[in-house]
């Protein structure tokens, strides 16, 4: 059986999977939606009405009403990748997004996860 792209699978399978890796570290998918919030644009009221929808994690990042140029601030490793080193631009979004649940999920306060 083939390897499902990333951007291909369902947006509500993925942001589960991202919510339930900060809540097993006591973190809420109210801190989730906040930091997916401020990196994409949409509005928690958006984000569930994706959740509903048989919407692609590509194309949730793809069409992020307002991707925050602070962006550039996320840096670091996550699964082994530097984060500013990915060069094609839908993965690097993909890999800041679980940057900042992975930064949630080991306590980090939610101002550093924001970059204020």
């Amino acid at each position: 059986m083939p390897r499902q792209s990333v951007f291909d699978m369902s947006f509500a399978k993925v942001y589960s999977a991202l919510v339930n890796k900060a809540e097993r570290k006591g973190r809420t998918r109210a801190d989730v939606d906040e930091a997916t919030s401020w990196l994409t644009g949409y509005a928690p009221d958006q984000i569930d009405a994706l959740l509903a929808s048989d919407a692609t994690y590509g194309a949730f990042l793809q069409q992020a009403p307002a991707y925050n140029p602070a962006s550039d601030l996320i840096k670091g490793k996550i699964c082994g990748v530097q984060v500013e080193t990915i060069e094609d631009p839908l993965m690097k979004r993909v890999r800041q997004l679980d940057k900042l649940v992975d930064e949630l999920a080991k306590g980090r306060p939610m101002e550093k996860v924001l970059r204020k």
